[in-house]
């Protein structure tokens, strides 16, 4: 293969090969002593993975990008300075973002053109702005752009990835199973039988008939005929059993506040797994955009949330079991024994419950025969592409209702949303600011849905009763959001619980069957020793922030337990 040149300019020279190329970070700076430093201190710290590519206008850039995109190459990083004659940084980041919508974008600043960056957090989804200069760039620059960078990897691997899973599209084993590696964040690609012929000769090889589908092609060269997503987990790898007989914690659930205990748990030193039903990250890691949670001004989707409070949590020794769900708990003496839908029993000295809760479902005529195939519960991120040009609808008010509208709006020619009030009663200003601002979004406000209606086993209608009476809207895909149902059946009879189901803690269990003369702490349950944290506790805050807070909270509260057990 040729070797890997740059022309003055940094656009490859014609004589480079794409195979084996390193993705791409192209920078576009109008001063040469900057644009030199810059591209001097990312080649010394990235250069073995990625090249640098500079370009000194946005004009240049965009041709760079070209280039890039005709031979099939990847690109990681935009960065660009903001202050440029002719075409400015954020301008080009807008252009730049119809060619690699996938890189990351990063604009350069000085100190008196913060506003203009923060600004382009909207207008571009910036993922950062860098103030000039940075130096050292150990500390300034260097773990920016390695946290930009890893999650962007992380991204292409799931996008090249090893499983091939090929399925029909409004199938809803399908469907669960691309959730589930999607969610889990294993590498693997999707295939429509309908349309896509590669799948179609893949079956052809295997010798397996379209009705056996949903099939799944491992990378060892195992072909799986449908799959159950436990089956499917244990021959991938993901971690389906316990390692040990007993534990200092158990954690039920993988959620923001699961994840958080975890995190704390064995970073304190306690022997700690933790148990989640899907995937880590719960109902939070389905969410689009997360555009409030502190410390991250440029928002991050609720996978990305996920994916690093699971990395956080086992580099610090915490152990996760995916693909089980909690059954029942029982107390023996001083141990606390979970049992799992799988079989198995986890025993603990203490157990913190961040078992969250699941969205409700409609039990409207069609809905319940449809969930799968075009009727989705949750931001179902999958389903995203599928929906280019079409007209999705979105049922709920609320903040989750709200980020999914804005998310299906970069792939939808038409977004629907029925909410029964006013979104000021239950959503956040910004987000509807953003919805008011998009116009392929319609809220239709005192709208329910009466019916969805089907044919060739998918979703083709929902018919609506609005203020001006019945209608019925061609749709191609409906996700709904309509309030949420804890995940507390499990605990029936052994844990009280208010009347909806939320976990009673505190002074709440004190007033319902606390047996010690002590005071139970806080987010104690009950039953000592079992504490509770997150959504699922009866007059919890419905934020991704207190959720976290308590489930560190609960693991600080059981040391205090086990000093005085």
């Amino acid at each position: 293969m040729p070797a890997e040149t740059e022309s003055p300019a940094g656009a490859p020279t014609q004589g480079a090969s794409t195979p084996g190329r390193r993705p791409a970070i192209v920078v576009v700076d109008d001063e040469p002593a900057v644009l030199a430093a810059v591209a001097r201190d990312l080649r010394r710290g990235f250069g073995e993975r990625f090249r640098v590519l500079r370009a000194t206008s946005g004009t240049e850039a965009l041709e760079v990008l070209g280039e890039l995109r005709t031979r099939g190459d990847q690109v990681a990083m935009l960065i660009a300075d903001q202050r440029m004659p002719g075409m400015s940084g954020t301008k080009y980041l807008v252009e730049a973002r119809k060619v690699f919508p996938e890189a990351k974008r990063v604009l350069l600043t000085a100190y008196a053109d913060t506003e203009a960056a923060i600004a382009a957090i909207n207008e571009v989804a910036l993922d950062y702005y860098l103030l000039k200069p940075w130096d050292p760039p150990e500390e300034q620059l260097f773990p920016v752009v390695e946290d930009l960078l890893s999650t962007w990897e992380a991204g292409a691997a799931l996008e090249s990835g090893g499983v091939r899973l090929i399925g029909h599209r409004f199938s809803k084993e399908s469907h669960d199973l691309r959730d589930f590696l999607a969610r889990n964040r294993v590498p693997a690609r999707w295939l429509d039988v309908e349309r896509d012929g590669e799948a179609r000769e893949l079956l052809k090889v295997v010798g397996i008939a379209p009705d056996r589908l949903p099939v799944a092609l491992l990378e060892d060269g195992a072909v799986l005929e449908r799959p159950t997503i436990l089956e499917l987990a244990e021959r991938i790898g993901v971690s389906v059993q316990a390692a040990q007989d007993h534990y200092d914690l158990v954690v039920v659930g993988g959620g923001p506040a699961g994840l958080a205990a975890a995190v704390y748990g064995a970073s304190e030193g306690l022997k700690t797994v933790m148990v989640e039903r899907e995937a880590p990250g719960g109902q939070a890691g389905q969410s689009s955009r997360i555009e409030n949670y502190l410390g991250f001004p440029a928002g991050l989707s609720g996978s990305d949330l996920a994916r690093r409070g699971t990395d956080q949590a086992r580099r610090l020794g915490a152990e996760l079991l995916t693909v089980q769900e909690a059954v029942g708990l029982r107390v023996e003496g001083s141990g606390r024994l979970v049992e799992l839908s799988g079989g198995g029993v986890l025993s603990a000295s203490c157990i913190i419950v961040a078992s969250g809760v699941s969205y409700r479902q409609l039990d409207t005529p069609g809905f319940p025969e449809l969930t799968g195939s075009g009727v989705y519960y949750g931001a179902a991120m999958t389903e995203a592409r599928a929906c280019q040009d079409q007209h999705v609808v979105v049922i709920g008010g609320a903040n989750s209702a709200g980020q999914a509208a804005v998310y299906f709006s970069g792939y939808a020619g038409r977004v629907t949303m029925l909410v029964r009030s006013a979104l000021e009663k239950s959503m956040s200003h910004y987000l509807i600011e953003q919805i008011a601002a998009l116009p392929n979004i319609e809220v239709r406000t005192g709208s329910s849905p009466i019916a969805a209606e089907g044919e060739d086993g998918r979703l083709r209608r929902v018919r609506v009763q609005g203020p001006g009476g019945e209608e019925t809207l061609n749709v191609d895909a409906c996700f709904v959001f309509i309030g949420a149902s804890p995940r507390t059946d499990w605990l029936a009879g052994v844990v009280a619980r208010d009347d909806r189901g939320f976990i009673l803690a505190g002074r709440d269990a004190q007033a319902n069957g606390w047996p010690l003369q002590r005071e139970p702490f806080v987010l104690e349950t009950t039953v000592p020793g079992v504490f509770v944290a997150g959504d699922v506790r009866a007059r919890s805050i419905k934020r991704i922030a207190s959720a976290v807070g308590e489930g560190s909270m609960a693991v600080s509260l059981i040391h205090e337990y086990m000093v005085e057990a």
